[in-house]
């Protein structure tokens, strides 16, 4: 469980992460993710970031490409966060909603059988 520091830092860096995607970014493929939440280490020095993609693109080439720009959104998180250490960061693709979309999808062939 997050204490309320970690939970604090974890939704800043959600939210701020998500400005310099949706303003700083060039590349179109990073444009086209959607920051769904994060979770930061006890000691504050390594963060998940989880994203997901309305694209049709694979999970493997956005996840490459999230992770390659990751060095430049953690400078610019530097930059707009007041944190002693700027947190490493990880991407990890967020499958909650497609997982929640195929459940969707069970019960409602259950309901019309």
């Amino acid at each position: 469980m997050q204490t309320r520091k970690q939970a604090k830092i974890s939704s800043d860096i959600a939210r701020v992460v998500s400005e310099i995607i949706f303003t700083e970014a060039k590349d179109e493929i990073l444009k086209s993710v959607t920051i769904t939440g994060c979770k930061v280490s006890r000691d504050l020095s390594y963060a998940k970031v989880y994203f997901t993609s309305l694209s049709k693109l694979d999970r493997k080439i956005l996840l490459k490409e999230v992770n390659e720009a990751s060095s430049f959104i953690r400078g610019e998180l530097a930059q707009r966060l007041d944190l002693r250490h700027t947190p490493i960061l990880e991407f990890v693709y967020d499958e909650s909603f497609e997982y929640a979309s195929n459940i969707e999808n069970i019960i409602k062939e259950i309901k019309e059988k």
